[in-house]
């Protein structure tokens, strides 16, 4: 099998994947993410997922490159990365107490083709939560680059109540069904 290449510089993506053993390099894709924009937030994370996927693709043609990208869908509604500490805390509020849905979707390229998938869990956030609370974690800055702004492996444990689904996509990376794509494709438990 050959390289792998991550369309990410998300540092934690290409954390999952070495601590299941996938080693990857990872490269900046240069997708300007605000200009593309689907139907809806699972087609919005695919349609992203893909062109950052593409894009590397063409740097790194005789590599498997994983192109990825979450969203969290609040009543329709594609959340992202907050722009400011304002829309951070709106959003934490708006989801305080509610479910939402946080979607991964991957697309993987090689010479072979394209295959595209996406993953979506459920959070639960907190309902006791006090304004003051986010605007703690919101100044600690540890989700400032992730979607819907909250980390749940750290602090960011504190605003939710629940999760329904697989724990690893919320982290970033949907690590046991991308394991099923590669041995799909040969792939098997590196030694």
């Amino acid at each position: 099998m050959g390289p792998i290449v991550l369309a990410s510089t998300s540092r934690w993506r290409l954390q999952l994947l070495a601590e299941a053993g996938i080693v990857a390099e990872a490269a900046d894709p240069e997708v300007d993410e605000s200009k593309l924009v689907g139907k809806n937030p699972i087609d919005t994370a695919q349609i992203r997922a893909r062109a950052k996927a593409e894009a590397i693709h063409h740097q790194f043609p005789d590599s498997l490159v994983i192109g990825a990208d979450q969203v969290i869908d609040l009543d329709g509604v594609a959340i992202g990365k907050p722009v400011d500490a304002d829309e951070w805390f709106s959003r934490l509020q708006s989801m305080r107490g509610r479910s939402h849905q946080l979607t991964t979707a991957i697309a993987l390229i090689d010479s072979g083709g394209v295959e595209a998938f996406a993953v979506t869990t459920t959070v639960k956030f907190r309902s006791d939560l006090e304004d003051q609370e986010l605007r703690d974690y919101i100044s600690q800055g540890e989700a400032k680059g992730c979607a819907g702004g909250y980390m749940i492996e750290r602090k960011g444990a504190w605003l939710v109540d629940s999760i329904d689904g697989d724990w690893l996509n919320v982290i970033g990376l949907p690590v046991l069904a991308l394991v099923g794509r590669l041995r799909a494709r040969g792939w098997r438990m590196p030694q």
